[in-house]
């Protein structure tokens, strides 16, 4: 259960650095795990005694091509950087997280999807090629068109299979740098996936928060919010909303409270009651005066909510918190988080936030995605009760396993290897040994996250 641990960081500079590390790693017997900014929840970029090859040093912008909406970058380059950098020019990222933190290399390493992920699938299918540098001192250019195999084998491989040095992007276009959003309310799990389903087909963006404290006929309800990105001609003055400026979150909340202020107000309410107290505020108002509300917001806006509150995860200090995301398909969501909710009751440990996506296949080798839904489970870490929270993390994957579902890495802490293992049906493990032992015989490139999901020994 341990997510820390003392080890070796190395900031290399450019692609020379990077074979530099993993030469000297391999002559002093360490193994390498790779970090971005390091805005996964869990172990995905350290291992104790081992080299921490930070990437963030590689953050240069290699090309951008207005006229296309290609970009190179290097893997350090993060998303605020990215879109900042496209904007003006028309351009959004087609695929963003619910920070602007993360660097392209480790969303690519992950694998990342967002609220549009329906329509436009994971930010790996909107890679053209990357640079690859494997940990037996080989560099190639990979992509989809000349090792389609290689290239949705190394995506999604938690860094494990290579280091990507460089990738090219394919921008989405864009007239306006605001957003059509509408805000429903559905009073049940049952309805919440049926408005959310529905969506899919008719909007960009589809994103639903559930009231996980409401039980009974309740269970289940929550706040729906569609977005779709305005038609040439909609914005009366597209310039100025494309301008990267525009895009700045406020510096103070209702107006008055500067966001970095605003963790220290709300960690009183990081605990049962108070969390109760917010859920049934939050669904109260977004049913009553809020739902069917339709209204503009930037792009940034909509799409980086936990940026709203700098430091947001000290709320959850002293423990931390961890979250659990589950992906279902279809035929069997309802189910299967109604059973999970039921078990977070259970268990005396009700999420403080719930997060619902719509969801399709993708073709990369370890893919998390189905057709079906996601359910994002957030849960403080609390003195005493550590056994107990990893003990529920079970009995929450246990009937996903059973419905044929999967798991987000990216998101995860707690999760046994054992249940992760066995949601890939399809020699994708046997595929993904072949391909380690032929680019990393050694097992050079290791996390913590891959020791205890992928690796048995």
């Amino acid at each position: 259960m341990a997510v820390g641990g003392a080890g070796y960081v190395f900031r290399p500079s450019d692609a020379g650095g990077v074979a530099e590390a993993i030469e000297v790693a391999r002559g002093e017997g360490l193994a390498i795990a790779l970090r971005g900014a390091g805005c996964s929840y869990g172990d995905a970029a350290f291992r104790p005694e081992s080299v921490v090859l930070d990437l963030s040093n590689l953050s240069r912008v290699l090309s951008w091509d207005p006229e296309t909406g290609t970009v190179d970058v290097e893997p350090g380059v993060s998303l605020a950087a990215l879109w900042r950098l496209t904007i003006g020019d028309g351009w959004w990222p087609p695929v963003v997280t619910g920070t602007m933190e993360p660097t392209v290399g480790g969303m690519l390493a992950m694998n990342v999807h967002g609220k549009n992920n329906w329509p436009r699938g994971t930010l790996g299918e909107h890679c053209i090629e990357f640079d690859l540098a494997t940990a037996n001192g080989e560099s190639r250019t990979v992509s989809q068109k000349n090792d389609a195999d290689l290239f949705h084998d190394v995506i999604g491989s938690f860094g494990q299979l290579g280091i990507i040095t460089r990738a090219r992007l394919q921008m989405k276009k864009v007239h306006s740098g605001q957003v059509e959003v509408k805000a429903v309310s559905a009073p049940d799990l049952g309805a919440m996936l049926s408005l959310t389903d529905d969506a899919k087909d008719k909007w960009e963006y589809v994103v639903g928060w559930i009231d996980t404290f409401a039980r009974g006929r309740n269970l289940g309800r929550g706040l729906l919010h569609f977005a779709r990105h305005l038609e040439k001609g909609e914005d009366p003055d597209p310039a100025a909303s494309l301008d990267a400026e525009a895009q700045n979150l406020p510096a103070n909340l209702f107006g008055v409270m500067p966001k970095g202020l605003m963790w220290h107000f709300l960690k009183p309410m990081t605990n049962r009651p108070g969390m109760r107290f917010v859920n049934f505020g939050k669904y109260f108002v977004g049913s009553t005066v809020g739902d069917e509300k339709v209204y503009r917001q930037p792009l940034a806006g909509f799409s980086f909510l936990l940026d709203y509150v700098p430091n947001w995860k000290n709320i959850y200090l002293p423990g931390g918190l961890i979250q659990h995301q589950s992906f279902v398909p279809a035929a069997s969501a309802e189910q299967v988080f109604r059973d999970q909710l039921e078990i977070c009751h259970e268990h005396g440990m009700p999420s403080f936030l719930a997060v619902l996506k719509r969801h399709r296949p993708d073709p990369f080798l370890m893919s998390h995605a189905v057709d079906g839904y996601s359910l994002a489970l957030d849960f403080p870490v609390i003195r005493g009760r550590r056994e107990k929270l990893w003990s529920m993390v079970r009995a929450l994957a246990e009937p996903v396993v059973a419905a044929g579902g999967r798991f987000y890495p990216a998101k995860d802490t707690a999760l046994p290897g054992d249940l992760y293992r066995s949601t890939f049906r399809d020699g994708q493990l046997d595929r993904f040994a072949d391909i380690k032992a032929k680019l990393d015989p050694d097992r050079v490139l290791r996390s913590g996250l891959a020791d205890r999901l992928i690796y048995e020994d």
